[in-house]
């Protein structure tokens, strides 16, 4: 367990929960074949034409994104609920020289939030088979922010062939619902994106399709 993780007190069955949403992701990332790290597209796309500062990643699965953005300049702040997920982003970091500018850390996110205070968070399909307080943790991402701080939402529009969950009845929110799950004081926070392209993606076996993602970008604009 990482020295830095900070845990609160499990409370009624939320503690089995939490320990089989662990054992899930770990069971997931450690039974990986490839960890082909990409960049997610929007990311990029979002944070390519800003100053390089803090960045923190919710979820950082197999890297790519905090990777890219330390290559970018940005210091940056991964965590993801697999210990392997952690320590191979730390391992990459390492190899590729920029160790100093990325900081990996084992969260369950329905227990603790990485301290500090960031120009940039990440939330790149962060979705999970188990129950989560997603938007309770979205709206802590929001209240980590500095002012003029951007939280990056991009949630699954649409279900990709390679998906691990394949229900033909699941609802995907739209920007709007998350905005409205959010419910940020719009005197302290502005929503700067809130849409559903289309896009051409490419699944980890290189198979490819046409996904919807849906996008919010909110900044934080004064502190409450």
């Amino acid at each position: 367990m990482d020295s830095n993780r900070r845990r609160r007190p499990a409370t009624g069955d939320q503690g089995a929960t939490d320990e089989e949403a662990e054992l899930f992701w770990e069971r997931h990332y450690r039974t990986r074949r490839t960890w082909d790290a990409r960049v997610n597209p929007l990311l990029a796309e979002t944070a390519a034409p800003l100053r390089p500062g803090a960045a923190l990643d919710l979820g950082c699965g197999a890297g790519g994104d905090a990777i890219w953005l330390a290559q970018q300049g940005w210091h940056v702040t991964a965590v993801d609920i697999s210990t392997t997920a952690v320590e191979r982003v730390r391992e990459r970091a390492r190899d590729l020289g920029i160790r100093h500018r990325v900081a990996a850390e084992q969260h369950d996110l329905a227990r603790s939030f990485p301290a500090g205070q960031f120009d940039l968070i990440s939330a790149q399909y962060f979705q999970t088979p188990f129950p989560l307080l997603r938007s309770q943790v979205l709206r802590t991402a929001a209240q980590a922010l500095r002012p003029g701080g951007l939280l990056l939402i991009v949630d699954h529009g649409s279900t990709a062939p390679w998906s691990w969950n394949q229900d033909p009845d699941i609802h995907y929110p739209t920007p709007t619902e998350i905005a409205a799950e959010l419910d940020l004081d719009p005197a302290h926070w502005s929503v700067l994106r809130a849409d559903m392209p289309r896009r051409q993606a490419t699944g980890p076996a290189g198979e490819t399709a046409t996904v919807i993602d849906n996008i919010l970008l909110v900044q934080r604009t004064t502190v409450e």
